[in-house]
């Protein structure tokens, strides 16, 4: 099987590697819009600032390659949250895969960003098979998807937001399986299992 990463100039593509080489699993680390197309499955991690993460895509033309991707795609954290149409950070227009806006969490009360262990629930589609509801997981977000039809998981942090999303061949986690034990493990295994 192959498994491209994709790289693009945002950070956590190393710890993504390293989780799925302990599932057996040695990925391919690539900016290439045809190899990235004629991957198995396609991994899209990210921390990182959404517009120059926009950028970085547009100019090598990912952009087009991963909307017309066919194949399953994980998004992970900024990766998607880039693949919602708008973000608020930085005024950016994103991939449009996902009809939403990426929100920044209001300050007040909450701590932003938000870090650490958070649970999930409302648990829907072959990503949360086998996971029960308000299992916890690990987030590092300042910014937030909106909720829709479209979402797999929900958490809140000061607001109810999606915390996962899947439309067709696309799913997204805004938090971070690779480090979230073995309830991460479960979620690319059952990924890589699509």
């Amino acid at each position: 099987m192959k498994v491209v990463v994709v790289k693009y100039n945002a950070g956590n593509t190393e710890s993504v590697k390293n989780a799925l080489k302990r599932l057996g699993v040695e990925p391919i680390l690539s900016d290439d819009a045809e190899t990235i197309s004629t991957a198995d499955k396609v991994i899209f991690p990210g921390v990182g600032e959404a517009s120059s993460a926009m950028r970085y895509l547009r100019e090598r033309h990912l952009d087009r390659a991963i909307k017309q991707l066919k194949q399953p795609l994980l998004g992970i954290c900024l990766g998607m949250q880039l693949l919602c149409s708008y973000s608020e950070e930085n005024n950016t227009d994103c991939l449009h895969v996902f009809p939403y806006a990426v929100r920044k969490f209001e300050k007040d009360e909450l701590k932003v960003p938000h870090i650490g262990w958070n649970n999930i629930f409302d648990l829907k589609g072959p990503l949360f098979k086998s996971i029960a509801e308000n299992s916890f997981v690990y987030f590092v977000h300042s910014y937030y998807v909106e909720t829709g039809e479209d979402a797999a998981a929900s958490s809140e942090y000061g607001i109810r937001f999606s915390a996962a999303l899947e439309r067709e061949n696309f799913y997204a986690v805004q938090f971070h399986p690779e480090k979230s034990g073995e309830i991460g493990e479960i979620i690319l295994k059952n990924f890589l299992s699509l």
